[in-house]
């Protein structure tokens, strides 16, 4: 590790949302001088000499100058978050308070903390491995229950137990394959072959149904991208508006009138699904209204779901049909939508019921919660256990991806077979890979990646 990353600064940040409108600001410090440097400004009881998890009222000094009346919580370390001495300064809202305070302590000793760096030092310190401090930002943007499960089950080291147990598997064997080496001359197996394949079968199993958690598990932290798309003026802004309850999205009779794409999220039995309003599909001689429509098959591309409306005042079951198999060839799941249901005769409902739609109207609001129904079954949803491990992060899935060729090489090796010293480097390989994840393999450049996303104070 670099020297910056190890620091033993003690180091300050507000540990609240800056610009919040609540009553009390909690103001963070984390090292050996953390309580030291506190005291220093404190008017109460002496801090030095006070129990871990405690908290203290007194008074907050920059000299005679009184700052503020506050409330001191000290953990001392290793029993807190860093695992080093922490203190938090529960101060009024005032973002000159805040500001002057933070000052104080500047000048007292310690340093203005970067994006992330009190969650980077509990990793260093052991108290998180990597997979949970990544979960801790997780959890910190979750929007809805289902990612803040996630995050949870995450962070409390569901996703790390499972890795920990196919890892240690793996190293018995890797072990023993490293003592065949040292007797390499005397032509002996410590490692049976047999039980090294079942294994690698088991751990390649295991791995393979995290990967394929990815899916599920990212559209539960980042919400179901869902496009609402369709001809021009079929009702795509008034459905918008309906499922958010407020006017999002600006209305008229007037074709074309929507011609970019206007974005916002719902919360659906514990799912965020992001409903993406687009421009009307049509042929069309206005270049903007052209960009417009072809902004939205390019968002048609990238959606998890497309709500494809259509107005039975304007087409008939065979141009539906037609719109229908081009919207098919995305080989992305679809949702039927008839629009201004309430103006069908039971005649043209029979006539559509081929299409097996779901029936609405945006305008009136009807059928808007057989629709949202409808969205969870498409995206399959409803009944996931969040308390399953479900892999919600890309590098998590590259490292399992690469763990996996690794071991697919080890399966070859014992089929074919190679010697012990190309096992040993393949099982090697799974194992930095694993390691990568829950960072008992690290580099400087990916925790500053990594943390540098986090936020200050945190």
């Amino acid at each position: 590790m670099s020297t910056d990353l190890i620091s033993q600064d003690t180091i300050v940040a507000l540990a609240t949302s800056p610009g919040a409108n609540g009553a009390i600001a909690v103001i963070r410090l984390s090292g050996t001088q953390a309580i030291a440097i506190t005291n220093t400004i404190f008017k109460g009881k002496d801090l030095l000499v006070q129990p871990s998890h405690t908290i203290h009222f007194g008074t907050v000094r920059d000299g005679d100058d009184i700052i503020d009346e506050v409330l001191v919580s000290l953990f001392k370390g290793p029993n807190s978050y860093t695992k080093e001495h922490v203190v938090e300064i529960s101060t009024h809202n005032s973002s000159y308070i805040i500001e002057r305070l933070i000052n104080v302590l500047i000048k007292k000793g310690a340093r203005a903390a970067r994006a992330g760096e009190f969650t980077l030092r509990a990793f260093l310190n052991g108290g998180l491995d990597l997979s949970q401090a990544e979960a801790v930002a997780d959890l910190i943007a979750s929007n809805s229950a289902a990612s803040h499960q996630v995050a949870m089950q995450q962070m409390r080291g569901g996703f790390s137990n499972q890795l920990k147990k196919l890892r240690e598997d793996l190293v018995h064997f890797a072990s023993l394959i490293e003592l065949e080496l040292d007797f390499a001359e005397e032509d002996v197996e410590f490692a049976n072959r047999g039980q090294l394949q079942s294994l690698v079968v088991n751990i390649h199993q295991v791995i393979g149904r995290l990967i394929s958690s990815f899916e599920q598990g990212n559209v539960l932290k980042n919400g179901v991208p869902v496009v609402i798309a369709g001809k021009p003026n079929v009702g795509k802004s008034t459905l918008l508006n309906a499922l958010l309850n407020e006017e999002r999205a600006i209305v008229s009779d007037i074709a074309g009138t929507t011609r970019d794409t206007i974005e916002d999220e719902i919360n659906i039995e514990g799912i965020t699904f992001r409903f993406i309003d687009t421009a009307g599909i049509r042929e069309t001689q206005d270049v903007i209204e052209a960009k417009g429509v072809q902004r939205t098959r390019e968002k048609m591309k990238q959606a998890r779901l497309i709500i494809y409306l259509f107005d039975p005042t304007q087409d008939n079951v065979d141009d539906v049909q037609l719109q229908i198999a081009e919207v098919a060839e995305l080989r992305i799941p679809f949702v039927t939508l008839i629009n201004k249901a309430d103006l069908l005769s039971d005649e043209q409902r029979s006539t559509y019921a081929v299409l097996s739609p779901v029936y609405i109207s945006a305008k009136e609001q009807l059928g808007i919660d057989e629709l949202k129904l409808e969205l969870l079954r498409q995206v399959n949803l409803a009944n996931i256990q969040t308390d399953d491990v479900l892999v919600t992060n890309i590098r998590h899935v590259e490292a399992l991806q690469k763990t996996l060729e690794a071991l697919d090489r080890v399966l070859f090796g014992i089929d074919n077979p190679v010697t012990s010293d190309f096992l040993a480097l393949d099982i090697r390989q799974a194992l930095h890979h694993l390691g990568e994840i829950t960072g008992v393999v690290t580099t400087d450049d990916l925790l500053e990646n990594i943390f540098s996303k986090f936020c200050i104070g945190k």
